[in-house]
């Protein structure tokens, strides 16, 4: 009886080793004989699981998408009981990637979304992908603002409103990304500059949206700064 292949899990495996690649090497530096020999996997193995190139890199981005969705929501699970606000601060510190764990898949990020400027097809699949995490934060902040009117529907223009504020802080989350992968931010600062747009974003909406985080990382100061404490959300 033939043996059974996991076409799933070996897409998977190969988006993995596309990722491992380009953090090493870029975008460029990713062919399919090296992809494959990451994955060990043979040539026609990689084939089989995608036509080109292309389609390759298309299901390696849509697969950091995923991981990084699945994270923010295993964030949101750990604390059932939150409020959207303090749900919204989660979100966004995932998502910006200011983490060192997260560090190698900033840069893999980042590859592909200078390739996309470039690439229709990549430039679709992120645009998919920022429009999901957009919705989410839409969502959050919109329940917010509801939250602090005593249970109130929004309205069109609290909607409006609220997907105003979502682009914003997306735009900022994946600013914040870039400035720390190339050094202009610590960790830190990053941190405080969320920090700060989360307070102005809860004083603008008069909700209790939250500050970025309950806990600092363990990041140590800036040069020539003393180290900052930790803030407590309010």
């Amino acid at each position: 009886m033939p043996r059974q292949v996991d076409h799933a899990g070996r897409r998977r495996l190969i988006a993995e080793a596309v990722c491992r690649l380009a953090d090493e090497r870029g975008l460029e530096g990713v062919t399919l004989r090296d992809v494959a020999a990451r994955a060990q996997v043979s040539m026609g193995a990689v084939q089989r699981c995608f036509r080109t190139k292309e389609e390759m890199l298309v299901f390696a981005l849509g697969h950091i998408g995923e991981q990084i969705m699945e994270r923010v929501r295993a964030r949101l699970v750990r604390s059932p009981a939150q409020s959207a606000g303090t749900a919204l601060g989660h979100a966004v510190t995932e998502i910006a990637l200011l983490r060192e764990e997260h560090r190698a898949e900033a840069r893999v990020w980042l590859a592909f979304v200078a390739q996309a400027a470039v690439s229709e097809v990549l430039a679709r699949t992120l645009r998919a992908n920022y429009a999901t995490m957009q919705e989410a934060f839409t969502r959050l902040i919109a329940e917010a603002g509801e939250d602090a009117e005593a249970g109130e529907e929004a309205d069109g223009a609290g909607r409006r409103g609220a997907e105003r504020e979502a682009r914003t802080l997306l735009a900022l989350a994946d600013g914040l990304t870039t400035h720390v992968l190339i050094g202009h931010l610590t960790p830190q600062e990053a941190y405080e500059v969320l920090d700060a747009h989360l307070v102005g974003l809860r004083e603008r909406s008069a909700s209790s949206i939250p500050r970025a985080v309950e806990d600092p990382p363990p990041v140590g100061p800036a040069p020539g700064r003393a180290p900052t404490t930790g803030r407590t959300r309010g």
